[in-house]
């Protein structure tokens, strides 16, 4: 049987790549997105055309409880049914700030947007993968965050991971039974249009910070939730996969310092 795939924040950057490998696997995919109508349903005519198998585009703010409900009903009035559940979108604030700099809407924006919401639309559709006795749910984390690391400027979208990953888990194991896997995968540094590109346009870029030498694409992280989705990953469950090049992400913007210092 055809699996669906729901893919939150699916029409752009890792999200986007995501829909694409799990159609090539021959997934039915859900594109979630929050704004540009116009373009995310240009993206799952693409995806139709390209890797012939159903897609669709449905707008909704995970972070809010009532457009989860609209968004799951919606899914499954479609397609019956989801197998495959990636929470790819999670806010992201860029300016660096301390915990007591952060104003309250800034702290919820960020608690509700990474960890809140996938407890909303998880719980709306878990019992659709029990009753069928398989599913696949996908997390996205940060490098080390199973230890609960320091991430200084970063505390509340660290605390949103974290707790998370510890969520991640959790599931992982209240869902085995039930043929319901549950695993966090956690991107290195991947940035701007590289989010967008495949593996084969990062081979030869010098990257210096990455151990590996190479940017981090979105085709990475993509590949390793397309295997985690997939009937071979069966006995994968409760695992926090870093996709990282080997890059100290958390100590990134130290390094940065320190060579700026240098030079």
């Amino acid at each position: 049987m055809v699996k669906t795939a729901l893919v939150t924040g699916g029409s752009k950057g890792i999200g986007r790549k995501t829909v694409e490998l799990l159609a090539l696997s021959g997934c039915n995919v859900i594109v979630n997105y929050r704004s540009d109508q116009e373009y995310a349903e240009s993206f799952v005519k693409g995806v139709e055309t390209s890797f012939d198998v159903k897609a669709l585009s449905i707008l909704g703010d995970v972070s809010k409880k009532e457009d989860c409900e609209r968004l799951s009903a919606s899914v499954l009035q479609e397609f019956g049914r989801v197998d495959i559940l990636v929470h790819n979108a999670g806010p992201y604030i860029h300016e660096r700030k301390r915990m007591g700099d952060y104003s309250w809407d800034d702290w919820n924006h960020l608690i509700n947007g990474n960890v809140t919401s996938v407890f909303y639309l998880t719980k709306l559709l878990l019992p659709s993968m029990r009753e069928n006795g398989w599913g696949r749910i996908i997390t996205f984390g940060f490098d080390r965050v199973e230890t609960a690391p320091a991430w200084v400027n970063r505390s509340a979208f660290a605390a949103a991971k974290t707790g998370l990953a510890s969520l991640t888990k959790t599931l992982a194991a209240e869902e085995a039974a039930s043929g319901v896997t549950a695993n966090m995968v956690c991107p290195g540094d991947i940035i701007g249009s590289w989010k967008e590109r495949s593996v084969v346009d990062a081979v030869g870029v010098d990257s210096p910070l990455v151990p590996v030498g190479r940017p981090g694409t979105g085709e990475d992280i993509a590949r390793v939730v397309a295997f985690l989705a997939s009937d071979e990953s069966s006995f994968i469950t409760g695992a926090v996969i870093p996709v990282t090049g080997g890059q100290d992400v958390l100590g990134k913007h130290l390094k940065e310092k320190a060579r700026g210092m240098l030079h």
